[in-house]
C-alpha cells in the first residue's frame, strides 16, 4: 500500500524559492537534476516514509515529525513531514539544512 504525498502551501512556497534561486544561479544541467532529485526524493515518501528519523522539531509539536535529507553538504536540504494517518503524508516545509530549527505556531 502506497501512502498519498500532500503537500502544505508553505511546503509549495519553499519547493519554489529553491527552485528560483537555482534558476537564478544558472546552475544549468546539473542544478536541473538537482531540483529533479529533490521532487523524487519527496515522491518516494509514498514508501516507507517511517524509514526517515524524528526530526529535531518532534519535541517541540504534538504531532510526530519527520525528515528526509537530500543532498550533499553543503546544499543539504530537510524535507520535514509528518503522518497523520495510514495513508498520508503531509509535507511541512522542505528547509536548508542549515536554517534554525522550524517553531511551533503560537
Amino acid at each position: 500500500m502506497g501512502f498519498r504525498v500532500l503537500r502544505t502551501e508553505q511546503a509549495d512556497r519553499d519547493l519554489e524559492q529553491i527552485t528560483d534561486w537555482y534558476l537564478t544561479q544558472e546552475v544549468g544541467e546539473a542544478g536541473l537534476k538537482w531540483l529533479d532529485g529533490l521532487e523524487k526524493s519527496i515522491t518516494s515518501l509514498a514508501s516507507l516514509p517511517f524509514r526517515c528519523p524524528l526530526a529535531r522539531e518532534d519535541k517541540d509539536f504534538e504531532a510526530e515529525i519527520r525528515q528526509l535529507l537530500y543532498g550533499r553538504a553543503p546544499h543539504v536540504y530537510r524535507i520535514l513531514f509528518t503522518i497523520p494517518d495510514n495513508e498520508t503524508v503531509v509535507i511541512l516545509r522542505v528547509r536548508h539544512g542549515r536554517q534554525l530549527a522550524m517553531v511551533p505556531p503560537q
